[in-house]
């Protein structure tokens, strides 16, 4: 019987595995803001079409 090698899981159809890295350069935005400003935008471009 074959051993397995790193105790990785194998994976199929050629599916990667993603492993979270905290990088302290990265951008992060909290969901909360994002929503916040999506509803903004889509508020802004009602009134838009409202007003012309």
């Amino acid at each position: 019987m074959a051993k397995k090698k790193g105790g990785r899981m194998i994976s199929s159809a050629g599916l990667v595995t993603y492993y979270d890295s905290e990088d302290r350069r990265q951008v992060t935005i909290d969901p909360k803001t994002v929503i916040a400003v999506s509803a903004g935008i889509g508020v802004f471009i009602f009134i838009m079409n409202l007003i012309f």
